[in-house]
């Protein structure tokens, strides 16, 4: 029986937890197509946070804003390594602390500091609001997530308040775009069955990498994909928002904004896409590149899935040769690729292939 993910294809553009990612797809069914668009840039040994860190020591804030998990532990182990660590726990012992989403309240409690409020949407702009906008004599300090601009911060202090930024790690690109540009081409090419997000910032590196790359023709090529065959899949609202800004307004995420939710809503929006025939010889499942007739599972290259897909679509009605070559390839192909196509997928399907039906001077049809 088939998995719930076998003959799909997704693509993952995540580095952190990439490989977790994988295997939970992996697990599924799933074939992978891996292609960091984005690198988490350590800065625990760099004077910026060496310098905010003795800010706060030396003059403790009344309020600290926790934007993630890993940037705070990351801050404390730094402080820590630079014998600073008892410093800095004194001096945010008295301070209002806030948390941006659990993962972030999680750490600070490892650090030995309780969240009195959390972020119910995970967003900066729900703590921005909580604050106000009047903050006049207020020490803030903000431990900044991975964004090259101190967003939060700068905020924060045009609305009065006195601010330390802390940096602890930053977002950039990788340092091998390899792998990146073959999923951005998969993914403009229709290689692919969904590509999942899991930070914005990565989005928006993704349209970079590709504009960079190839222009704005494949940056659109993307584009069109996300809002066509290729399911978009965002571990949260956050995400879903930035896609949503490059154009895409389609993605889906979990009600549960984590890996293992997110996984399993994918699974739940592919499936749709599984189709169940009845041909002469019983009943088959299509889904993806996979095949399961009886006991066998037969996998299939894209083109050959693409087309045996048009015809299920077509529910026994005859399609054309030339609308089938324009249709799986592109305008101007050669119609002959359609029954060489066709020969193979007879081939492939043993006897559920005599379904495949070749209706003289007018085209094919699946019969079932």
């Amino acid at each position: 029986m088939l998995a719930p993910l076998d003959g799909f294809t997704v693509g993952v553009t995540a580095d952190r937890r990439a490989d977790e990612q994988a295997e939970l797809l992996r697990r599924r069914g799933a074939e992978v197509v891996h292609g960091p668009v984005i690198r988490t840039l350590p800065l625990t040994d760099g004077a910026e946070l060496a310098a905010a860190t003795e800010a706060v020591i030396a003059d403790p804030p009344d309020t600290l804003v926790a934007l993630t998990g890993v940037g705070i532990r990351s801050w404390f182990e730094a402080a820590d390594g630079h014998d600073r660590g008892d410093g800095l726990r004194a001096a945010l012992h008295g301070a209002t602390v806030i948390a941006r989403g659990p993962k972030a309240a999680g750490a600070l409690a490892t650090v030995g500091l309780d969240a009195s409020w959390r972020a119910p949407g995970e967003s900066s702009a729900e703590v921005e609001a909580h604050l106000g906008t009047d903050l006049a004599g207020r020490c803030i300090a903000v431990q900044r997530d991975g964004a090259a601009e101190p967003y939060l911060a700068r905020a924060l202090a045009q609305a009065g308040a006195r601010v330390v930024d802390v940096p602890v790690y930053r977002w950039v690109l990788p340092d091998d775009l390899a792998p990146a540009t073959s999923l951005i081409a998969a993914l403009a090419d229709g290689g692919l069955d969904a590509v999942t997000f899991t930070s914005a910032a990565a989005i928006s590196n993704l349209f970079a990498i590709a504009a960079d790359t190839g222009g704005e023709a494949l940056a659109e090529g993307v584009r069109d994909a996300l809002r066509g065959s290729v399911l978009p899949v965002c571990v949260g609202p956050v995400s879903a928002a930035r896609l949503a800004a490059h154009g895409v307004d389609r993605p889906v995420h979990p009600a549960r904004w984590r890996l293992g939710p997110m996984v399993r809503c994918l699974a739940e929006a592919l499936a749709p896409r599984r189709r169940v025939v009845a041909l002469a010889g019983g009943a088959a499942v299509f889904q993806g590149t996979s095949v399961e007739v009886g006991t066998d599972v037969v996998s299939l290259s894209r083109r050959e899935a693409q087309l045996l897909a048009a015809l299920v679509d077509a529910d026994g009605a005859v399609v054309g040769k030339d609308r089938l070559a324009r249709t799986v390839w592109e305008p101007g192909t050669d119609p002959h690729v359609v029954e060489v196509t066709v020969a193979r997928l007879r081939r492939r399907l043993g006897p559920a292939g005599d379904a495949l039906q070749t209706v003289p001077r007018r085209g094919y049809r699946l019969a079932g």
